[in-house]
């Protein structure tokens, strides 16, 4: 593996010069309804809920992009029709915001990985990137485009709850085994895979499609990588230094809190932003038109743009746009956007429109 130190978050807004050149595309199926973050999902589609003031799949974009060695020509966003026109509005945005052009595609049935990527087909062409949209990563590597293909993995200390693949002598990628019963390996796949061929890759899903080859009912994605191995491709591993789950409410609130220490060099702050006989602990995430007044906010708080809190505390929290909070005390909480709050909870997860009096 080439490794370069790097650090991923930023990268774009340090090395403008990267933006412009087309090479790699990156495919990421999303086409999932968030269950796990009902009541947050019900108005707003999963990968667009924010992580220290940008959505989930922003961060994604920008941490992939900066690992890569080419820039990205294309994204192909696989999403379910119900999301919407403005869903796929901000979804396009992202793409441009790293210089490459958006695509969207539909998987109308969840009928796996496999079936959701091959929705892209028209853009797996050369190289190609797979990502899950729940997936955000730490890295301090450059990706080595040279490799067959590079799935991205993690140690992990119960590998039995994830995939996980097992390594020769010479470090090349000999088993892929999903969530194993006995030991296998400590290194779980975390769901960032590189493809030096996409044509090769998308062959593989179509076989599955076309021979109906399903396991528990769907087309699974390991099923292709394992023919890809069996038709020649060698794989290697990409070990992340931090593997960020945003599963559910609390492991949202967790990775925004280690997002924010990543980025506590930087100022985080909008300028609009009133503070009036409030105090505000690093690191937090402050949007535009917030108004903070009589209150402790932080550490680790996101607050989406137009929000009003007063005579509150809050801590370790992700609070989204245009919400009012009043006589709050908020820790390990997730609220939706325009939620109306006057009560002294502890731990909360409150959906868009939410009003508590």
């Amino acid at each position: 593996m080439i490794m370069r130190h790097t650090v991923i978050f930023g990268y774009l807004e340090r090395h403008p010069e990267i933006r412009n050149r087309a090479i790699m595309n990156i495919v990421i199926p999303m086409a999932g309804l968030g269950k796990r973050l009902r009541p947050h999902t019900l108005t707003t589609a999963k990968p667009l809920l924010p992580i220290a003031g940008k959505p989930i799949v922003h961060r994604l974009v920008e941490d992939i992009v900066a690992v890569c060695t080419q820039p990205v020509q294309q994204i192909g966003f696989v999403i379910h029709p119900s999301f919407g026109s403005q869903v796929e509005a901000d979804l396009k945005a992202v793409a441009r915001a790293v210089g490459a052009e958006g695509r969207i595609y539909y998987q109308e049935q969840a009928l796996g990985i496999s079936h959701a990527v091959l929705q892209a087909a028209e853009i797996l062409t050369g190289p190609v990137i797979v990502a899950f949209a729940d997936t955000l990563f730490k890295a301090n590597f450059s990706l080595d485009t040279s490799s067959d293909g590079v799935i991205w993995v993690q140690q992990v200390k119960d590998p039995s709850q994830f995939g996980v693949v097992k390594l020769n002598a010479r470090g090349e990628i000999t088993e892929l085994v999903e969530k194993p019963a006995n030991f296998v390996s400590d290194l779980a796949i975390i769901g960032i895979y590189f493809f030096k061929d996409g044509a090769f890759l998308r062959r593989e899903m179509q076989y599955l499609i076309d021979n109906n080859i399903r396991e528990k009912g769907e087309y699974q994605f390991t099923s292709a990588l394992v023919r890809m191995k069996e038709h020649g491709a060698i794989f290697r591993p990409g070990q992340v230094e931090e593997w960020l789950d945003c599963g559910n409410k609390d492991a949202m609130v967790e990775t925004n809190a280690r997002y924010l220490e990543f980025l506590k060099d930087r100022n985080l702050i909008a300028a609009s932003v009133r503070v009036l006989n409030s105090v505000v602990i690093p690191p937090c995430f402050i949007g535009d038109k917030v108004v903070l007044e009589h209150s402790v906010i932080g550490p680790h708080v996101s607050i989406g743009n137009g929000t009003v809190i007063r005579n509150s505390r809050v801590r370790n929290s992700i609070i989204q746009e245009h919400c009012s909070l009043s006589n709050a005390n908020l820790d390990n909480s997730m609220l939706g956007n325009f939620v109306n709050f006057d009560a002294p909870p502890q731990d909360l997860s409150l959906g868009d429109y939410s009003t508590n009096r």
